[in-house]
């Protein structure tokens, strides 16, 4: 990725603050930002086990090129807290049907979204980082992913 798009990218995701420089910093300072969700974005909590469901591995790496084709937008990992969170657009909660597997946080919730160098575990680090500003992942993708991994593991669909 180009250093302007990356810029641009984190510039915009660090708007989501009231306070932009305070993003910057805690990324320069702590490699994490603490951002509000809701606003400029959301984020869907995707289980590890149904991430890596979905394409029968677990190895991160290997599933990255494959993650980017299908979400076309940003995904995180925690690697401490066995969750993805890919970055949606905003949307009211109750317009989310898969709440009981994969929630939709939004307006209330700060998620901890890694520096543009975190880029491998441990910790928190972006599986498929922001491409420009207001790359996000369309939420219609994120269902097929979570449609294939619960497919795939046999769950029934809800």
């Amino acid at each position: 990725m180009n250093q302007v798009a990356e810029r641009a990218a984190f510039d915009w995701l660090a708007r989501a603050q009231t306070a932009p420089e305070q993003a910057h910093r805690e990324w320069t300072d702590q490699k994490v930002a603490l951002l509000p969700l809701g606003e400029r974005f959301c984020a869907i909590r995707l289980p590890t086990a149904l991430v890596h469901g979905a394409f029968a591995s677990d190895d991160v790496e290997a599933m990255a090129a494959p993650l980017t084709d299908l979400l076309n937008g940003p995904l995180i990992r925690d690697h401490f807290g066995q969750y993805y969170y890919s970055l949606i657009e905003p949307t009211p909660k109750e317009r989310w049907a898969y709440n009981n597997v994969a929630p939709l946080l939004g307006a209330g919730t700060y998620l901890g979204v890694p520096a543009a160098s975190r880029r491998e575990a441990p910790g928190i680090y972006w599986v498929v980082p922001p491409r420009f500003a207001d790359d996000l992942c369309a939420p219609k993708s994120v269902a097929a992913l979570i449609a294939i991994g619960r497919n795939l593991s046999g769950e029934d669909e809800q």
